[in-house]
């Protein structure tokens, strides 16, 4: 069966001549960025127990402490409670695994 434009019940949506292009809108500042305070990506590693650096483990405070081994090599106090929700290993065993080596 062929597609009849004509006897098609859906609403066609606007007209291309009715998008809003966002061209000729000049005035518009950052619409798409979200005004919620600490969302800027780029800026805020506070998190992170080395902010800039390679590694993805969290920051150690008193309410998350590094008290915990390794699930991998076993070494102690080497993960934060939020480390280990992540799923994550030490730094060493990580390094070692994106080498290749036999960790």
């Amino acid at each position: 069966m062929a597609y009849d434009e004509d006897n098609d019940d859906r609403d066609p949506g606007p007209d291309r001549d009715d998008w809003d292009d966002d061209e000729d809108d000049e005035d518009d500042e950052d619409e798409d960025e979200p005004d919620a305070p600490g969302w800027d990506y780029d800026d805020d590693r506070s998190m992170f127990a080395d902010p800039g650096g390679r590694s993805a483990l969290r920051a150690e405070s008193r309410s998350n402490p590094r008290n915990l081994p390794c699930p991998h090599c076993g070494r102690p106090n080497r993960l934060t409670p939020k480390d280990r929700a992540c799923g994550y290993q030490c730094d060493s065993c990580a390094d070692a695994a994106e080498r290749g080596s036999d960790y």
